[in-house]
């Protein structure tokens, strides 16, 4: 078999370029293509796993575990836009002890299947500790990604991703207490999304979750009252990708070493394509499994036509290629007046 780089030839000497590989590294975290499901849209692949091979997808971000069961918001929970899809679930889950219990068994039997990352939320920095604490063990977990994009209790209900200072604590304190890296997923509703990339950085995130939903709002114009119960939720689908896809380039830029999971709005593998050119490692899709489970896999497939189309050799050729030298990037934002 030809080695790494060989050339193939069809016997006749035209000259065929290697096959792709979709393999991704992420500073030792290693996924076979570069698209997972996105957190909230898998579970743990249990559901799934009778629409979907899940040998084929990149890697699972589980539902996002709390400490104590959560009953989550009240409905209706979910608004379709005419872009996209607001949520307001509220991180309905049945708590770490009964996840452990549960979906820990299930995650073991899929090593070497793929690779699961768990996502964590938490209302205070020791809630977050804590069930640090009861995952970082169990078998088949690569990663953990710390939902910080929720309110700290204990400063007045302050988002922690909106606030370097409390995204640093709440990061740090995660990644103290264990080996299996800790990626920040951060919110694109702040003034500067860079400077809370590098102070998770600072505090020890081996990445970055790049983005979270947007906060939004949907009102039903017959009866006047809010679509969702909760009154606002966030906004997912294909209304976020530029401002992800923003997010992604502004802390490529920064911190072009450190491995980014784009997420926002991925249906198509131009759109994975489009993310990795702005410097993301690889991407997570969520909304898009909804209407077709199929997507992660599809997704994958096309970006390696792609990459193959292009003479490519893997996703890496691809990270932060974006071509800006030659385009004005003032002012940030551009208005009519």
């Amino acid at each position: 078999m030809p080695g790494d780089g060989a050339v193939l030839t069809d016997g006749r000497g035209i000259v065929s370029p290697p096959e792709p590989s979709l393999e991704v590294d992420l500073n030792g975290v290693r996924f076979a293509t570069p698209v997972l499901a996105a957190s909230g849209c898998f579970n743990t692949g249990r559901e799934m796993a009778e629409l979907v091979d899940l040998s084929r997808v990149g890697g699972i971000v589980t539902k996002s575990v709390t400490l104590n069961p959560r009953k989550g918001m009240p409905v209706p929970r979910m608004a379709e836009t005419s872009s996209g899809m607001l949520n307001a679930i509220g991180l309905q889950n049945v708590g770490v002890t009964e996840f452990r219990a549960k979906e820990a068994p299930w995650i073991e039997g899929l090593l070497g299947v793929t690779p699961v990352i768990v996502s964590i939320a938490g209302r205070s920095v020791e809630e977050y500790a804590q069930v640090t604490i009861r995952v970082r063990d169990l078998p088949g977990v690569v990663a953990i990604e710390a939902n910080i994009s929720c309110p700290n209790v204990e400063r007045r209900n302050q988002v922690f991703a909106c606030h370097p200072d409390q995204a640093m604590e709440v990061v740090g304190a995660m990644s103290r207490l264990t080996v299996v890296p800790v990626f920040a997923k951060l919110t694109a509703d702040v003034t500067n999304i860079v400077e809370v990339a590098e102070a998770c950085v600072r505090a020890g995130a081996h990445g970055l979750s790049l983005i979270n939903t947007l906060l939004g709002m949907a009102i039903d114009v017959e009866t006047f009252r809010p679509k969702l119960g909760a009154v606002t939720g966030g906004l997912s689908g294909p209304a976020i990708k530029p401002v992800a896809v923003r997010c992604v380039h502004q802390v490529a830029q920064a911190l072009p070493d450190v491995p980014i999971l784009g997420i926002g709005g991925i249906r198509t593998a131009k759109d994975a394509v489009e993310f990795l050119l702005a410097g993301a490692w690889a991407v997570q899709v969520g909304t898009a499994n909804f209407f077709d489970p199929q997507a992660t896999v599809r997704i994958a497939d096309g970006v390696r036509d792609f990459l193959a189309r292009k003479g490519l050799r893997g996703p890496a050729d691809l990270r932060g290629r974006v071509k800006v030298e030659d385009r004005v990037r003032e002012p940030a934002y551009p208005g009519s007046g």
